[in-house]
C-alpha cells in the first residue's frame, strides 16, 4: 500500500470498543512509540492501552482501509477527557496521532482528528485541545487547517517525577 493508492475515502475510522480493536490499534501505536525512540514491545503496549481504556482514561480511534489487500490499521489517534472546572463541563485532549509512513499524505490524519472532534462534540465536550512540537510544521498545518488556534497567554509546564518523564 503506498500513499498514491490510499485516498481519504479509502479508510474507515472507528472508536475501539473491544479487545480485537485494541490489539490492532496497539500494533500501530507500538510503531508510533518506536518512531519517537521507544523500544518496541507489542505485549506491553497492548497491556497498557487495555488498562487505560478499561479504566476510562484513554479513548482510542483506529483507521483501517475499506478494501484492498489488507485490513491492517494504517493510523491511530488517542484522546482523554478532562474536567473543565471553570465551565463545569469537560474537554477532550488529543494525545497521540500517528499514520504509518506508507499511508501518509492521503488525509488519514485529518480523518482521525475529525473523528476525535466529532466524538468529543457528541459527548458534550466544550473543546478539543492538543499539544505538539512548535517545529512540527506538518502537524501545525493540519491542526490549523481544522480550526485549531494557539492559546495565547498560556504556557505548558511539566514536572518530571522520575518515571519516564
Amino acid at each position: 500500500m503506498t500513499d498514491r493508492s490510499m485516498t481519504p475515502d479509502a479508510v474507515t475510522i472507528h472508536r475501539c470498543d473491544g479487545p480485537g480493536d485494541l490489539a490492532a490499534a496497539a500494533e500501530v501505536f507500538d510503531r508510533y512509540r518506536s518512531y519517537y525512540g521507544q523500544p518496541t514491545d507489542l505485549d506491553r503496549t497492548l497491556a497498557w492501552m487495555s488498562e487505560m481504556v478499561d479504566a476510562l482514561r484513554l479513548i482510542v480511534f483506529v483507521a483501517r482501509p475499506r478494501a484492498g489487500d489488507t485490513t491492517e490499521p494504517v493510523g491511530v489517534a488517542t484522546a482523554v477527557t478532562t474536567p473543565a472546572s471553570l465551565a463545569l463541563g469537560t474537554f477532550w485532549q488529543l494525545r497521540d496521532l500517528y499514520v504509518v509512513p506508507e499511508a501518509r499524505r492521503a488525509g488519514i490524519a485529518r480523518d482521525l482528528v475529525v473523528a476525535v472532534r466529532d466524538a468529543a462534540r457528541s459527548a458534550g465536550a466544550i473543546r478539543v485541545s492538543l499539544i505538539t512540537e512548535p517545529d512540527n510544521s506538518a502537524a501545525l498545518a493540519l491542526y490549523r487547517g481544522l480550526g485549531f488556534t494557539e492559546v495565547e497567554g498560556l504556557a505548558t509546564l511539566s514536572l518530571g517525577l522520575g518515571r519516564g518523564d
